[in-house]
């Protein structure tokens, strides 16, 4: 995938939140992540594409339209790949705002 964090971000939460609920709808998708309701079936149909999910839908619910989304071993993987890629680009903002802080800390001290 894509090495653009915003993008990450929208992916590991979206595998996230299908690994926690498989029959989240997209609707509710798109709420909790606040994205459009467009962007998450483009997501999910890219999921679809590359092999990270299989879909199926209930075959005696009332609302055909209800599906399950259930992560492959690839989506398994992809998502530990993008938990891991997260957690690095944190890491490195927090030592860019630590070393910032102890900067200003060292500045404060000199002006006393």
């Amino acid at each position: 995938m894509k090495d653009n964090t915003a993008f990450n971000d929208h992916h590991l939460k979206l595998l996230q939140l299908l690994e926690e609920n498989p029959s989240l709808s997209q609707r509710d998708a798109s709420d909790i992540l606040g994205l459009s309701l467009g962007k998450v079936n483009y997501i999910l149909k890219a999921f679809l594409d590359k092999g990270l999910i299989k879909m199926n839908n209930f075959k005696n619910n009332k609302n055909k339209l209800a599906y399950t989304y259930l992560l492959t071993p690839s989506g398994i993987e992809e998502k530990a790949k993008l938990t891991l890629h997260f957690y690095e680009v944190k890491k490195r903002e927090y030592e860019a705002l630590r070393a910032e802080v102890e900067k200003l800390g060292g500045m404060a001290e000199n002006t006393n």
